[in-house]
């Protein structure tokens, strides 16, 4: 091998063996990407060299291992969609000129926008569209400029980007540098990696939806496809009370929320937030009650603070004057020799095929006739059901509280009468921005709870954590997503203020990884997220906050 090439080992998958290459020095990870495309499905949008997720438009110098990464991986499909973003926004400018666009929650596998603009049209929706297309043939480049902090303040206004110059005004010291990206000369800040150019954005569509436009593009299931649209009513409409509720504490954006903690007036905030939370359950308690409704089923994605819910709706159901029975679906786990396996021969618990649902709805059923029942325990230690430690009986009108990921799935309670049934989705949809353009996802938010819960309650470190947390995403996506639209209603479980005291909590485990750990790059992308935001005390947290399921000090949990 001469000077002037280097040795590589590619893979084009995480599970694939390397292969062995040689590539001329200062090639970039493009080319090597063009390369191997024939030996997958999907497009390659970024690159791992080592545990460090790279943009497939810089160069490889040095003998390395490349990991090629396609939509199915995380960090690739949070590049197509900042990239596509991008894309968007240069389209909207084009057709309509300069306007204010927000790039708001995440709906119907898209992403909600809203452009300020009188009497937008379908025609101009239309217009945005084609123009977006036009520049994906054209396969304009996505240009990256790395300036220095201070030449970005300069930047930022000659741009007139007022919003932004605050953020970096409240970011934490060490960043030192800022990504500029452009396009045929419309140039944005994203805090986050891009394709090489817009021809990567293959696929995508425009809907006007509500009050907004609807983002729309492939999910990691399906790269290759656009999934079909889902009105999810009730998510868009918890998303609106969120933003209220931004709007009542004056926090919508990073820049607020850090105004708020440097003004000292951060008791007040979370004062108020958790205020919002027991009035929405007292509502929720209210129709419950109201409309007499026996089986109580509650289901939501992991670290969405189900169990903490569940444990207050019981206290305002206690209030309105009923005497609620709380159980779990995790004590109808089928013996673990009778449970189904993985490819690898791990019980697949997230399953509904791993849970007694037979014993369940005789169960449930004699409950709500009022015989007593032998409620069984699951010890994850044996791997069995316990029984005879809690004899049960419902009192006419008694309501049951289920809680449990399978809730709103309607095959768990088949043979329950329909019309007793009240469901509740539970999961943190945060509204909070870091800016207009650069969105806070409601993933990110499960993931830090949990990593902070699962370091301090099962011993698993951070690495572990979000080396497990792709496989729950996949159970979530099969059994809990689908659903969330039988829901009665939908409670928001994300306090305003949370990233804040996540970020103190977060931090020092995030720091335990190490360069070279494969989980390194992830632990990375979620510093770099909460590197614009001020840390926050949990000392004025009420311990029976939802947050206080994952920080620790719950009366609850």
């Amino acid at each position: 091998m001469g000077k002037d090439f280097v040795k590589v080992r590619v893979r084009t998958d995480p599970r694939a063996p390397f292969l062995e290459a040689e590539i001329p020095k200062g090639a970039t990870l493009a080319g090597l990407a063009a390369l191997y495309q024939s030996a997958s499905p999907y497009r390659f949008l970024a690159a791992k060299v080592g545990c460090r997720v790279r943009e497939l438009g810089e160069a490889v110098d040095s003998p390395s291992e490349v990991t090629l990464l396609d939509m199915r991986d995380n960090a690739a499909w949070l590049i197509y969609q900042r990239s596509l973003s991008l894309l968007y926004l240069k389209a909207v400018e084009d057709v309509l000129g300069r306007r204010e666009v927000t790039i708001g929650n995440s709906l119907s596998k898209g992403l909600f926008t809203v452009i300020k603009a009188p009497a937008l049209t379908d025609g101009d929706v239309e217009a945005v569209e084609a123009r977006m297309r036009e520049l994906a043939a054209a396969d304009v480049p996505i240009v990256k400029e790395r300036v220095s902090r201070a030449e970005a303040y300069e930047l930022l206004k000659a741009d007139g980007h007022r919003e932004k110059i605050r953020v970096l005004e409240a970011a934490d010291r060490d960043l030192t540098e800022v990504a500029f990206y452009s396009m045929d000369g419309f140039r944005n800040y994203f805090y986050g990696q891009m394709a090489p150019s817009s021809g990567y954005l293959e696929r995508f569509s425009l809907k006007r939806y509500r009050n907004g436009v609807l983002l729309l593009f492939p999910h990691p299931s399906d790269p290759n496809a656009l999934p079909p649209f889902e009105d999810e009513k009730k998510r868009y409409e918890a998303f609106g009370e969120a933003a209220q509720w931004g709007k009542l504490t004056g926090v919508s954006t990073a820049t607020d929320l850090n105004e708020t903690i440097e003004g000292g007036r951060g008791l007040e905030l979370i004062q108020l937030s958790e205020a919002l939370h027991e009035k929405k359950i007292a509502y929720i308690a209210d129709r419950i009650s109201d409309e007499r409704k026996r089986v109580i089923l509650i289901a939501g994605p992991s670290s969405s603070g189900k169990t903490t819910f569940a444990r207050r709706l019981c206290v305002q159901l206690r209030v309105n004057g009923l005497t609620p029975l709380y159980l779990g679906t995790d004590d109808y786990f089928l013996d673990r020799a009778d449970c189904p396996l993985d490819d690898y021969g791990v019980p697949k618990f997230e399953d509904l095929a791993a849970l007694d649902l037979d014993l369940f709805n005789r169960d449930m059923n004699a409950l709500l006739k009022g015989d007593e029942v032998d409620l069984p325990r699951y010890d994850f230690l044996s791997g069995r059901k316990v029984f005879g430690e809690r004899p049960s009986r419902c009192k006419a009108g008694q309501p049951i509280v289920i809680e449990g990921i399978h809730g709103l799935n309607g095959a768990l309670t088949a043979s329950i009468d329909d019309a007793g049934k009240f469901r509740i989705y539970v999961s943190p949809l945060t509204a909070l921005n870091i800016d207009g353009q650069n969105r806070v996802p409601t993933t990110d938010i499960r993931l830090l709870r949990r990593l902070i819960r699962d370091s301090r309650t099962r011993g698993s470190g951070a690495k572990q954590t979000i080396a497990f947390w792709p496989k729950v995403r996949e159970g979530e996506d099969r059994n809990i997503f689908p659903y969330n639209n039988a829901a009665d209603v939908l409670f928001n479980s994300v306090h305003i203020y949370e990233i804040a005291v996540l970020k103190r909590h977060a931090t020092p485990l995030l720091d335990g990884i190490g360069e070279n750990e494969e989980e390194y790059a992830e632990a990375r992308r979620l510093k770099r997220l909460l590197q614009f935001f001020k840390a926050m005390d949990d000392d004025a947290v009420a311990n029976n906050s939802i947050l206080r399921e994952f920080i620790g000090g719950s009366v609850f949990v």
